[in-house]
């Protein structure tokens, strides 16, 4: 029976490529997907699953309140700005740059999760919040999803959720200074009903073949493991 992991939206397309190896290895995986302020409340309101793949700080939450056993890092992955696959060529080379493309775009589109946070505060760090008309996607949604419909000229988000869109084209990560970088971990919850299972998965998930498929969804191997 496969195990049940709750995650969010930006480990999805690194799970789903996981999904045959680790059933190969005889821990099968069904994933439900979310925003991750969502699946973190329906872990606090009881959820029943085995795993939890979410950003490493909401995890270490969840573990300092006796829902998670405790975390293991696994992946971290750069936010990339993006634009339609039809808006004219772009330049990120430079801090420069990214501060063109803030100022120019008709709407900034971010996510709910870590990435939106990040990204929030370094337009206050760079003096540019009362000019940049910022709009956060919903719980769930890539804000790539806001280029499509034309709420935003330019969105910024982890590579793993933008990279598969069609109808969008990734800039790159952000220059210099300005890279943020966001971490996700796994744990299996103290609601697991197959906690001895759902731990061999986690060590799985943290394994250098798994690391090296997932890398190809845009989340690379942290190297210290810690939550």
């Amino acid at each position: 029976m496969a195990l049940l992991a709750l995650t969010s939206m930006a480990v999805r397309p690194a799970l789903d490529a996981l999904a045959p190896l680790l059933g190969r290895r005889g821990a099968p995986v069904r994933i439900e997907a979310g925003g991750g302020v969502e699946v973190a409340r329906r872990i606090r309101a009881g959820a029943r699953a085995d795993l939890a793949v979410l950003a490493a700080d909401a995890l270490a939450a969840l573990h300092a309140e006796g829902l998670a056993e405790r975390p293991r890092v696994l992946w971290e992955s750069q936010t990339v700005a993006a634009v339609a696959a039809d808006a004219p060529p772009v330049a990120l080379a430079d801090t420069a740059d990214l501060r063109a493309l803030l100022r120019t775009a008709d709407g900034v589109a971010h996510s709910t999760g870590p990435s939106g946070t990040a990204l929030r505060a370094l337009v206050e760090r760079l003096g540019l919040a009362d000019g940049i008309r910022l709009v956060q996607a919903p719980p769930g949604v890539p804000a790539g999803h806001l280029l499509r419909d034309g709420t935003a000229t330019v969105a910024f988000q982890q590579h793993s959720e933008l990279a598969t869109l069609p109808d969008v084209r990734v800039l790159g990560p952000l220059p210099g200074d300005t890279a943020i970088t966001s971490r996700f971990a796994a744990a299996v919850l103290t609601t697991a009903p197959a906690p001895g299972p759902a731990r061999t998965l986690l060590a799985l998930l943290a394994s250098p073949e798994a690391g090296t498929v997932a890398a190809r969804r845009g989340m690379h191997p942290c190297e210290d493991g810690r939550s």
